[in-house]
C-alpha cells in the first residue's frame, strides 16, 4: 500500500506542476503592462493563501480550494480583473444595510495598498 499512496501523491504533484505551468504560460501571454501585473498578482495568492491551486478556469488563471474555483483573474483592454466565483467563502459584511457582496474588482495598476487588500481578501475565500 506505501507505493500505491506515493504513486498517487506523485501523480497529483505531477498533475498541480502541470496545472501551475498552464497558469504561468497564460499570465507570460499577457500583454505589457497586465503581464507584469499578473506575476505579482499570481505570487501574491500563492503566498497570502498556499491552500489554493493554481490552475487555468475558463481560459484565465484561477485558483481552486478542494476542486472548485474560487477565485481568478484576467488581463482587459483597460484594467487588470480580479473576482470571486460562487464556490468562494463569501459572506455578507456584518452590520451591512444590504445584501450585496463584493466578488470583482477592476485596477489599472497594483501598488502596495491594493496588494494588501487582495491578499485580505484572498486569505478570507480560502478558510
Amino acid at each position: 500500500m506505501p507505493e500505491k499512496r506515493a504513486t498517487t501523491a506523485a501523480k497529483k504533484a505531477t498533475k498541480q506542476a502541470e496545472a501551475e505551468a498552464g497558469v504561468l504560460a497564460k499570465i507570460a501571454a499577457m500583454p505589457a503592462p497586465w503581464r507584469a501585473m499578473g506575476e505579482r498578482l499570481h505570487a501574491l495568492i500563492v503566498r497570502s493563501a498556499p491552500a489554493l491551486e493554481p490552475r487555468t478556469w475558463y481560459g484565465m488563471p484561477g485558483y481552486a480550494i478542494e476542486g472548485k474555483t474560487v477565485c481568478f483573474f484576467r488581463a482587459d483592454k483597460k484594467w487588470m480583473t480580479f473576482g470571486f466565483t460562487q464556490d468562494a467563502n463569501l459572506t455578507v459584511d456584518d452590520g451591512a444595510p444590504h445584501q450585496l457582496i463584493a466578488c470583482a474588482w477592476f485596477f489599472t495598476a497594483l501598488d502596495d495598498a491594493t496588494e494588501a487588500t487582495l491578499a485580505g481578501l484572498v486569505r478570507k475565500v480560502a478558510h
